[in-house]
């Protein structure tokens, strides 16, 4: 979540998102969620949210939810998977579908898309904040259009799914911790913080691989963790 002076993100939704977040703060009082593409680990968790928005955590408005292009009809089938209805997220959540050339704007925040290289169209966010700059690289192979993205981010929140040497053959989807690194170094971002990486994944190891790259501040995610910028 991106916690601005005026504004609460919730960037991205996926399973186990909903319990983390709820432990931290009130999901009512998000101001949006913003989800980079209809893969369900970066949105499944949008139905626990649901469930508690209708039955007990009480809003005076439907929380805006903003998909990408195409992205409401894939909600859509969820709801009638789930219910038997395509109007199941109806009345909790106000499903808005994002122009990625035109970017997002919240009351003192901006959100610009870069599309990735992913197996489904899936986006890039660079989200500013007064001066301060966060880039989350979605799932991407590396790619130029991220690269530019994440020029000159205080914060590169970038994955790394392949682990930290990781090679994916054909159709490229992902990273590795050394790929990021290299991307980050591209970038010339101030700070690389790496995520989207396997339970079995050993930090150093994936540090140790993107410092192959990258020779700025380098960080492992984790549930829990505050970044400040």
């Amino acid at each position: 979540m991106l916690l601005a002076k005026r504004c609460a993100l919730a960037i991205d939704f996926g399973s186990g998102v909903f319990s983390h977040l709820r432990s931290r703060t009130d999901p009512a009082q998000l101001d949006a969620v913003v989800i980079s593409h209809m893969h369900a680990d970066h949105f499944f968790d949008l139905v626990p949210l649901r469930y508690a928005l209708k039955y007990e955590l009480r809003r005076s408005e439907p929380l805006p939810v903003f998909l990408p292009p195409d992205g409401a009809r894939a909600l859509r089938v969820m709801g009638n998977m789930l219910a038997s209805s395509e109007a199941f997220f109806d009345g909790i959540f106000e499903i808005r579908e994002y122009i990625p050339h035109d970017g997002l704007t919240f009351d003192g925040c901006a959100i610009r898309f870069a599309e990735t290289v992913h197996y489904i169209p899936a986006y890039a966010m660079r989200i500013e904040v007064d001066d301060a700059v966060l880039t989350y690289s979605a799932d991407t192979a590396p790619c130029d259009a991220v690269a530019e993205l994440a020029r000159d981010a205080d914060i590169f929140l970038c994955e790394a799914a392949l682990g930290a040497l990781g090679k994916e053959y054909g159709r490229r989807g992902h990273m590795s911790a050394d790929e990021a690194g290299e991307l980050a170094r591209r970038a010339e971002a101030k700070r690389l913080v790496l995520t989207h990486y396997g339970a079995g994944a050993e930090p150093s190891e994936l540090s140790a691989a993107a410092a192959r790259y990258f020779s700025g501040e380098i960080t492992v995610a984790d549930d829990g963790m505050d970044l400040s910028f």
